[in-house]
């Protein structure tokens, strides 16, 4: 299964950071604008596992919103 997320990309002199607006506190890295959106493809694997973990024994539901 495949998401797609936007992320939001921020230059420095240090290279380039990334977040998921989607998904608070979901950042990170890298020297080029490359490695820095391979890095946050790692950085939502491992939230959404962690995010899974915490649902463990809940009831879950989707819903639709419309935007």
């Amino acid at each position: 299964m495949t998401q797609r997320f936007r992320v939001a990309l921020f230059r420095s002199d240090e290279g380039v950071a990334v977040s998921v607006p989607g998904l608070p506190g979901c950042w990170s890295q890298g020297s080029d604008e490359d490695e820095a959106l391979e890095n946050i493809k790692d950085a939502i694997h491992a939230y959404l596992t962690v995010a899974d973990e915490q649902l463990e024994g809940a009831e879950i539901r989707e819903i639709e919103v419309a935007i």
